[in-house]
């Protein structure tokens, strides 16, 4: 097939809940991924995050080649070695105390799980989210999530939902009461816009959480996995939840969700009262194990760090190039530069160009590139993104005078 058979096929047959883009891509390999007609693009997308270690590692593929000639599919009311291998080295990086999991396969079900497990936990119902959150679109995540453009479509959702300002502590302490059993937050808010809290804020969410007897949960479904220089976020400020969520990168681009809790915690749940087909299956397992043997082996998180500092002084060099850029932030291989205007223009420009980066709200160029990609690739993304900046501003700069 043809370029335009394929996005014709996809667009007559799949719902069109997607924003395309119109390019139809069919090769990866590392922090680079390959168009159907042989153009090179460097991903600082990464599947939203998924792709962590990149395309195609060898690892994973070994790993997922091996497994499929073993065994592809077993539903977890049997025992599997490979999913018994994968929860021990999952729960042997997670952070101390976060030993018993539930396995899923995406994070909004990863957060379905940890809504469950607090309501029952707790005997209580609230459940506290941030202004600005992004949780999943799944009808309880879908409840946690707080734009809009989301939730309105499919109003009413999950009672005894409350959304507060963010980083404000002092909001959250208000707003528990006796009947709340959680409280939710992403360690730094993806979608909405990269936001890296205050340098106390978790800690004092923490601390009030403690106090109050109300669980805490993290969803870490696109912060873990080494993306800020940390294994997992909440590192970054030595705290630690009662309930993790995590997805996307823990199994090399298989999809995966993950419920992380402690053990007390987790054993409320009696046989039956959740679970999902799809739970550990070996092949998914496999590319896990794989996945986090490759995290520690290569130190990736590290690299992120050092990486990630380099990232972020060459896009705020750029940003004192462009008076159409308002800032630069994040924390790791997790960036974000804010624009004056609406992003769509330069995301666009910058992948005519080669460079593939996401927007992370209206006005947020969001870069999440693989943990394995090199300082020549970060140079060229920069080059790009500085072209892009540049033809955009003269655009409007033109437009506006036109218009006068």
């Amino acid at each position: 097939m043809n370029e335009k058979e394929i996005m014709d096929l996809e667009s007559f047959y799949l719902a069109n809940v997607f924003s395309k883009k119109p390019l139809v891509f069919t090769r990866g390999k590392g922090a680079l991924l390959w168009d159907i007609n042989g153009k090179e693009y460097i991903d600082c997308a990464s599947s939203y995050g998924v792709a962590a270690l990149g395309h195609c590692h060898p690892n994973i593929v070994a790993a997922i080649k091996a497994q499929a000639e073993q065994l592809i599919t077993l539903h977890s009311c049997y025992y599997n070695d490979k999913r018994a291998e994968f929860v021990q080295k999952l729960v042997n990086i997670t952070p101390k105390g976060l030993d018993k999991a539930f396995l899923s396969n995406s994070g909004a079900e990863s957060v379905e799980c940890a809504l469950k497990l607090a309501r029952k936990a707790t005997g209580k119902t609230e459940i506290i989210s941030i202004m600005g959150a992004y949780h999943g679109k799944t009808m309880g995540a879908l409840s946690l999530t707080w734009d809009k453009k989301y939730r309105e479509p499919f109003m009413p959702l999950i009672p005894d939902v409350k959304h507060v300002m963010p980083d404000n502590s002092d909001k959250i302490r208000e707003a528990i009461t006796d009947k709340t059993a959680a409280v939710i937050m992403e360690p730094i808010r993806g979608e909405g816009g990269i936001r890296v809290p205050s340098d106390n804020y978790l800690q004092q969410v923490r601390e009030i959480c403690t106090e109050k007897g109300v669980l805490l949960i993290l969803d870490e479904v696109q912060t873990s996995f080494g993306r800020t220089g940390k294994l997992f976020c909440c590192q970054n400020w030595n705290v630690t939840p009662d309930i993790m969520c995590l997805a996307k990168p823990f199994a090399g681009g298989l999809p995966i969700g993950i419920t992380v809790a402690q053990k007390d915690l987790m054993s409320t749940f009696k046989v039956g009262e959740h679970s999902t087909t799809f739970s550990g299956s070996p092949i998914v397992c496999a590319a896990g194990c794989a996945a986090i043997d490759t995290l520690i082996a290569e130190d990736l998180s590290g690299k992120a760090a050092v990486d990630g500092k380099y990232f972020k002084s060459q896009l705020e060099k750029v940003a004192s190039r462009h008076k159409i850029v308002k800032e630069v932030r994040g924390l790791g291989l997790m960036l974000g530069m804010e624009l004056r205007y609406d992003v769509y223009g330069v995301i666009m420009k910058t992948l005519n160009k080669g460079a593939l980066v996401i927007d992370a709200g209206r006005t947020v160029v969001r870069i999440l590139p693989p943990l394995v990609i090199n300082k020549e690739q970060i140079d060229k993304v920069i080059k790009i993104l500085d072209e892009a900046l540049g033809e955009e501003e003269n655009e409007r700069s033109s437009s506006s005078t036109v218009s006068n």
